[in-house]
């Protein structure tokens, strides 16, 4: 029998910086926790209807989710934030963090937190500090809020209360001086993960154009925490894009693709450039695996092949393959152009993989000698004995290959 300690996401951010939903990354939401199983307490994202409920509080697990499908079969009879995120003043325990573009956003039930206004007019900051009940961030207004809890057992519990405040000063200042809400998102929850210890993942959201960070930062187990948001994500190249996650990245010093400069990525940041919508971004949908660590390094292969090549599925199929064959992508088979679904205008690339069969991690040889060959070989010779037949087998190829030299 296996059971599964429950979780609340100790902190919770909701940022609007453009009312009006043009541009593309003007609100996003977030959440994390010190505690495990970040999975149970993430957030609910609407595409459609683009706004967020995030969860929290004291309340067990299935509390929480009975008031999110509340606040949600609320939100869809067209109420307001206000409205839905009160629903938890209902459910022992229960936080409800709710908002988009459109409808401004709320906080009910169990929090300490604080709501920050900015004023389009003469660019003023207000910080307002609230505590149970109900928060609100007017429809119509810039600003955002802030839930923050230290968790029992985190070693910088005590902290929360000046770490909310500081974050919530920084998120203020950052809305006034025009950054977009994704950019402002990925700092606040760097912040708070270095100065109060609540760090681990949970994840990101863009309200605007439904971009996700999915499970990059969720635990992959049972009773175990999420990804460090201040912990290095990955390394990037700043010549051609290429890029490769921790802890392989440990082993690049400099680009196997163009040898140029790596720059170390934190977690809060591969955030940011994970729901930012940019000029040069492209949107990679990974298909056929659920191999731990597919997803992000093929969406890191894809992205430099764009940069270098453009949109072109010869061209990525082959970066895929040579990532494969580096040992940089693990567990599945090559893949062809038509195995790449390229959509140019929306700057959007499929991937579809087949996951290999059994303990495979890497593709099997494309060697000049059948298969079952070496399988019978392997039952009567020696390792030297076939190293020997195998040397017979490419002798040819090995003589050309030292005249070219």
């Amino acid at each position: 029998m296996m059971t599964m300690s429950s979780v609340a996401a100790t902190c919770n951010i909701i940022i609007i910086t453009d009312p009006t939903g043009k541009d593309p990354n003007g609100a996003a939401a977030g959440s994390m926790s010190f505690a495990q199983n970040m999975f149970q307490s993430t957030f609910l994202m609407s595409k459609n209807n683009h706004f967020a409920v995030l969860s929290g509080g004291t309340g067990s697990s299935d509390v929480r989710l009975d008031s999110i499908v509340a606040a949600v079969a609320n939100l869809e009879n067209n109420a307001s934030a206000a409205s839905a995120a009160s629903i938890a003043s209902n459910y022992e325990g229960a936080r409800l963090v709710v908002g988009g573009p459109y409808m401004g956003a709320a906080i009910g039930g169990s929090f300490d937190a604080y709501v920050i206004v900015v004023n389009e007019g003469d660019n003023s900051i207000t910080v307002t500090p609230y505590s149970s009940g109900v928060a609100v961030l007017p429809a119509g207004q810039k600003g955002a809020i802030i839930h923050l809890r230290n968790t029992d057992g985190n070693p910088l519990y005590g902290t929360a209360d000046n770490v909310r405040k500081e974050t919530a000063m920084k998120i203020g200042k950052m809305i006034r001086d025009g950054y977009p809400a994704t950019t402002i998102l990925s700092e606040a929850m760097g912040q708070v993960a270095r100065d109060s210890g609540e760090k681990y993942g949970g994840g990101g959201v863009n309200l605007v154009s439904g971009l996700s960070t999915s499970d990059m930062f969720t635990p992959t187990e049972m009773n175990s925490t999420g990804y460090p948001m201040d912990d290095p994500y990955s390394k990037i190249c700043e010549e051609c894009g290429w890029g490769i996650g921790y802890p392989a990245a440990e082993a690049y010093e400099k680009c196997p693709v163009c040898n140029g400069h790596l720059k170390i990525v934190y977690a809060y940041e591969a955030l940011g450039n994970a729901i930012t919508v940019k000029g040069d971004s492209v949107s990679v949908s990974v298909y056929g695996t659920g191999k731990p660590g597919v997803a992000a390094t093929t969406k890191q292969v894809v992205q430099a092949s764009v940069n270098k090549y453009g949109y072109n599925s010869a061209s990525i199929a082959n970066s895929i393959n040579k990532a494969i064959d580096n040992g940089l992508l693990m567990g599945v088979d090559h893949v062809e152009p038509k195995d790449i679904n390229v959509k140019e205008e929306s700057k959007a690339v499929g991937v579809y993989f087949t996951a290999l069969q059994g303990d495979r991690s890497s593709p099997p040889w494309n060697l000049p000698v059948d298969g079952n060959i070496l399988s019978i070989l392997g039952s009567i010779q020696t390792a030297v004995g076939i190293v020997l037949i195998l040397l017979v087998i490419f002798r040819s190829r090995l003589l050309k290959s030292f005249q070219n030299r």
